[in-house]
């Protein structure tokens, strides 16, 4: 797939198809952008699991914290990576560990490797990178109402 532009259709079908998110990389902190993010998945009703290895155990916005995806007891649709882009690879990897597989794997803004990308979906599952749902979710949502 380019990744240097998604169709409306793609990104519309992904926001309307997952219910559940696992936000990689989530903060407990709300200046950071991944807390920003959660708090509007969870307004829009997705079902939303932080993971982050530093605060396992604990709530951010009264979701248990996980310290990994392969610790979380229920199906993922889809897993929002706030990482470097460098460490995208390794998330592919982990991804690819999990059972069942996720149908997405999105990397936010300046989250992209196209090769780790070609890995995912050589097993199935849509990718987005360098974007955002926040942004994305308002223009192609609601214009789709």
């Amino acid at each position: 797939m380019n990744h240097d532009h998604y169709s409306d259709s793609y990104i519309r079908h992904i926001l309307k198809s997952v219910q559940t998110i696992a936000v990689l990389g989530a903060s407990p902190h709300d200046g950071r952008p991944s807390h920003g993010v959660m708090g509007f998945l969870l307004g829009k009703g997705y079902h939303v699991i932080p993971v982050n290895p530093g605060h396992a155990g604990k709530t951010i916005l009264g979701q248990t914290v996980y310290a990994h995806l392969a610790d979380i007891p229920e199906p993922i649709d889809m897993v929002d990576v706030f990482r470097a882009a460098n460490q995208f690879p390794a998330v592919v990897d982990e991804v690819l560990a999990l059972r069942p597989l996720p149908s997405v794997l999105w990397g936010q803004f300046s989250v992209r490797d196209d090769a780790a990308a070609a890995r995912a979906e050589a097993a199935g599952i849509r990718v987005v990178m360098d974007r955002c749902p926040v942004t994305e979710y308002p223009v192609l949502m609601l214009k789709a109402s």
